[in-house]
């Protein structure tokens, strides 16, 4: 589940970019795989998303969203779940090697 003390206050100017994504009126099935789905189904319905976002006028605001709010399921700014996850992961890892460098010295 997104974890929402991430994501910023219900203010109009902060969420406007969503009514501009291309995905708005769409299919959330394309975006978002259904339970137990894997191989060559997966791959084909996050290709046929990514393609969308890849024309999309606000993709990087859905990115960065997305990488914000540690979104965990659906595709989101042209990234996958798997992407977004490896992203965070290794900023994670970067927060803790710093911290532990500085709190050394």
């Amino acid at each position: 589940m997104t974890c929402t003390t991430r994501l910023p206050k219900p203010v109009t100017e902060v969420w406007d970019w969503q009514m501009e994504g291309l995905c708005r009126g769409q299919n959330s099935a394309v975006f978002f795989h259904p339970d137990n789905e894997r191989g060559y189904a997966r791959a084909a319905r996050e290709e046929k998303a990514k393609a969308i976002c890849g024309h999309c006028p606000v993709l990087q605001q859905c990115r960065a969203h997305a990488l914000e709010a540690q979104e965990p399921y659906g595709v989101w700014g042209g990234m996958g779940e798997d992407e977004r996850r490896q992203i965070v992961s290794a900023a994670r890892r970067r927060v803790r090697a710093y911290s532990s460098s500085t709190s050394l010295s």
